[in-house]
């Protein structure tokens, strides 16, 4: 094969993981509430069941309950009296107080990214890996949806101090949280996606993002009517860029002369839940002639293939099959195996076998593919699935070698 500028030969050094670095967090002042007098045990017990499910949301109002009385709720439950205490930190222990995890050598926990364990992407994904090995184990987890980003190494110490091990934190905003909560308890296992954190007591996951990102490019370029497609990205981080790169690159693969418009819908953590933004900078590639538009944005990537839906033209989800979403308009979906990760990371630690350490998986390791089934096999052509599948055995023979842009922090195509 002949070799670009997208790929390196066999025998190409694969370079390590480089450590992400994440925009510093922006600490909220929490809030205080007061609290007057005890509820009686019957109460007592009704507004637990109910604060289980506001605490989630920190603030769930339809739900039936305030987060206030259940800041009272979880004070009184003590007999402690009269309190102040930051709601989100009340709110947190309500999580993990409330309902027992069942007896078992392990007690798994797991903090989601902002964007929310329903985000039917990467969130999402950690949840059903969580949801399987209970499945298949019968050992129940807890979980944490923060709301901002001061939540996290507040939420990283409740979890920790109430005996959770292990505790997987999902993406690369958790990053520096974890080092500093990590040193302070070294006795907890602790996991981490999407970033690495050189600790004892971590194991790091990370995914060669780029490698499905390259196939799924080579599906829109082929499925392109126009020679135009586009990227909408979530925050502006390398990682971002990694998946970036590897699709134009992908597209190129397939048609050298493809023109691939991209945007990153912004630099806060925002961007991961905005799919009216998302929506709107799908329309703009549209506008300019796309008629398949990639995105990596999370939750504000819902908005992309509506939009896509919409307009009569073709998405492509992202971490988790959402074919289903759009059926006739999802392209393919680049899969993100969170799913297997999670579910390894608190199987290992059942069976004895978790370890410290980096683990990078790939096409080869089963971590990274795309989604064909019932929803989209009408989109995609046996050419393309040939298409598809030769770059996936080229890549993992090492025949082709996608250009990383994390490890080389630049992007060879235009």
């Amino acid at each position: 094969m002949t070799v670009g500028a997208a790929w390196r030969t066999k025998g190409a050094p694969r370079l390590p993981p480089v450590r992400r670095d994440p925009e510093e967090a922006t600490a909220a002042p929490a809030r205080a509430v007061r609290m007057t007098r005890s509820p009686d045990p019957t109460t007592l017990k009704n507004l637990r069941e109910r604060c289980h499910n506001a605490a989630v949301g920190l603030a769930r109002p339809e739900l039936g309950v305030d987060v206030s009385t259940c800041v009272a709720a979880g004070r009184f439950e003590g007999g402690k009296g009269v309190k102040y205490q930051s709601l989100a930190g009340v709110v947190l222990t309500l999580v993990l107080a409330c309902c027992p995890v069942h007896a078992a050598d392990i007690k798994p926990g797991v903090l989601y990214d902002l964007g929310g364990k329903f985000d039917k992407s990467f969130n999402e994904g950690v949840w059903n890996g969580a949801r399987k090995f209970t499945a298949d184990t019968g050992i129940e987890f807890r979980d944490f949806e923060v709301q901002t980003d001061s939540q996290r190494i507040q939420a990283l110490r409740t979890f920790a101090r109430q005996g959770f091990d292990p505790v997987l934190a999902v993406g690369f905003q958790y990053a520096p949280a974890m080092e500093e909560v990590a040193a302070e308890f070294p006795e907890t296992r602790f996991a981490i996606i999407d970033a690495v954190v050189d600790q004892p007591n971590v194991q790091s996951i990370v995914f060669r993002e780029h490698e499905g990102a390259f196939v799924v490019g080579i599906l829109a370029a082929m499925a392109s009517q126009t020679g135009k497609v586009g990227f909408v990205g979530g925050m502006d981080v390398p990682l971002i860029r990694r998946f970036a790169c590897g699709y134009v690159l992908g597209a190129q693969h397939a048609s050298p002369d493809v023109q691939v418009f991209q945007n990153m819908t912004g630099t806060t953590a925002a961007a991961w839940n905005d799919p009216v933004k998302g929506a709107e900078l799908a329309r703009s590639q549209f506008d300019r002639g796309a008629d398949v538009v990639f995105h990596a944005a999370g939750t504000t990537g819902l908005g992309v293939l509506q939009a896509a839906a919409d307009a009569g033209r073709l998405g492509i989800g992202v971490d988790s099959n959402q074919n289903h979403l759009h059926p006739g308009h999802v392209l393919t979906s680049m899969l993100k195996r969170v799913d297997v990760a999670a579910y390894e990371v608190f199987d290992a630690a059942r069976q004895g076998a978790w370890r410290a350490g980096t683990r990078e998986l790939g096409l080869n390791e089963g971590g990274i593919g795309w989604a064909l089934d019932e929803f989209n096999r009408g989109l995609v052509s046996p050419a393309m699935q040939a298409a598809a599948d030769r770059a996936v055995a080229a890549i993992k023979s090492g025949e082709i070698w996608v250009h990383d842009y994390v490890a080389e922090r630049n992007c060879p195509a235009p």
